[in-house]
């Protein structure tokens, strides 16, 4: 399971997260939800181990399975299974993305030997099932893609790495209906076929018109003031997020 208990964290001497509070299993797909400014992004990197943000780790808990989160640099996160995506993906110039993911795939399981061959047949099944083509394994990482290839980039990274959870970070904003759909039915995915857990944070409810999250959660003011299901989603679609 994914562990967080009691977060506080912060960032230029600024407390932002006053106590967050999460438990995920393998295949689970839970919803952070919240307004601008309520700690979503914070706790996003906190997670990942962004070196800007400071954890009070003497109170605070963060675990995937035995190993102690937040005693790990975050490359060491991500070798013990955590996957972030970037609410703003940067460009890697010169740098292809089959070549990207060849490294990071190494990377991680260096005692898997895949042919190149078939690890490309991989790559094009994970471009397939995010809607885009062949020539996208070829240019540099994200250079002119528009917003919405750059998500379903991050989201094809993450079916070919296979995490044991992932934190996706406002994956759905700027994405139009069709590629939503697509976005959504790869999470679905990850979380039936490689039991894959599943962080979506989000202040949007449209992505959950396509997905059966497990749990929500709503983030105010940096704590997790109310955990439910879809029932909660529709109270802040009809009433906004004071009904929390």
């Amino acid at each position: 399971m994914l562990i967080v208990k009691n977060l506080v964290a912060g960032i230029e001497g600024k407390e932002i997260l006053h106590g967050v509070d999460l438990a995920i299993k393998p295949g689970e797909i839970h919803v952070v939800m919240g307004p601008n400014g309520s700690g979503k992004t914070s706790l996003v990197m906190s997670l990942m181990g962004h070196p800007g943000y400071k954890v009070k780790i003497q109170n605070s808990k963060f675990k995937i399975g035995a190993n102690d989160m937040f005693t790990l640099l975050p490359e060491e996160r991500a070798r013990a299974g955590l996957f972030v995506s970037f609410q703003n993906p940067v460009e890697i110039t010169g740098v292809s993305f089959l070549a990207f993911l060849r490294t990071a795939s190494k990377s991680l399981r260096p005692d898997e030997k895949i042919p190149l061959s078939t690890f490309k047949e991989k790559v094009l099944d994970a471009l397939g099932i995010v809607g885009l083509d062949e020539s996208f394994m070829h240019r540099s990482v994200n250079e002119g893609f528009s917003g919405g290839e750059r998500k379903r980039a991050e989201v094809a990274q993450m079916l070919l790495l296979r995490p044991k959870f992932a934190i996706l970070d406002e994956i759905d904003s700027g994405l139009d209906v069709d590629s939503l759909k697509l976005v959504a039915g790869a999470i679905e995915h990850v979380a039936e076929e490689q039991k894959t857990g599943i962080l979506l944070i989000t202040h949007y409810q449209r992505i959950l018109h396509f997905l059966k999250p497990n749990k929500v959660h709503m983030l105010i003011d940096g704590k997790t003031k109310k955990t439910g299901g879809m029932k909660l989603v529709r109270l802040i679609e009809k009433e906004g997020y004071a009904a929390v």
